[in-house]
């Protein structure tokens, strides 16, 4: 080892070298998947300087160049890099964008679609995910019920559902069907468990924008690439600026 280089934790070197989130690289270290100098690694905070690291087998290294990438993701498709069930992953459609690793930021679930960035920068993925972050998401809902103006803004004001809080930031009626709602933390399957604790039946739950990026002009299956000035402002909200 090197004692002229400076050290870093394994899962910052992982997160860097577009493997996960940290959080994500923690639970890979903690199921065996990384060996430093060919030896499986599942303690946590390890640093490593000029050290081989490897996951699943296979060498790693950190990402020269950040990539940034907007997908509309259509319904029936998974947001992991390995579905045991062998349905397509959303990862599917952007193979081709990049040839190193790129994994999404966040996630969708199987039968909601919209907006999801994938990247290879874990420092990008930490900042958009991260609740005290405060990056807003918002999403088209769509119901087979007469949405009530009553609970909406009582989710505004926040709501406990089987004991966890849910609370929305803002939100906008299209319809009587159809609303847009905003997020600022964006717990899991929260808009869905707050529709149903109310017995809405969601026919289409769609996002349109993560912060400052809109899926407007991005069809359904495809793509595009973030240029810099829009990767600084969504790092810009991150930092509550």
């Amino acid at each position: 080892m090197d004692d002229n280089k400076e050290a870093i934790r394994l899962q910052v070197y992982l997160a860097h070298s577009g493997i996960g989130s940290r959080r994500k690289c923690e639970e890979f270290i903690s199921q065996g998947r990384v060996s430093v100098n060919g030896k499986i690694v599942r303690e946590q905070g390890i640093k490593i300087t000029d050290d081989s690291v490897s996951f699943d087998g296979r060498p790693v290294y950190p990402a020269k160049k950040k990539i940034y990438l907007a997908l509309n993701k259509p319904i029936r498709y998974v947001c992991t890099s390995d579905d045991p069930d062998g349905r397509p992953t959303a990862l599917d459609l952007v193979k081709n964008a990049w040839p190193g690793r790129i994994y999404n930021v966040g996630r969708l679930d199987y039968m909601s679609s919209g907006l999801i960035l994938f990247t290879n920068d874990g420092e990008f993925t930490k900042v958009i995910t991260h609740p005290s972050s405060g990056v807003l998401k918002t999403y088209l809902i769509e119901t087979r019920e007469e949405i009530k103006e009553e609970d909406l803004e009582e989710w505004k004001k926040g709501v406990r559902v089987k004991g966890i809080k849910y609370q929305i930031s803002d939100f906008s009626k299209k319809s009587p069907y159809k609303v847009e709602v905003t997020l600022a933390e964006g717990k899991n399957r929260e808009i869905r468990n707050l529709f149903a604790s109310r017995l809405y039946k969601i026919k289409k739950l769609h996002r349109i924008m993560i912060g400052n990026i809109s899926i407007k002009g991005i069809k359904p299956g495809e793509y595009r690439y973030l240029n810099d000035k829009e990767v600084s402002r969504l790092l810009r909200a991150g930092d509550g600026n």
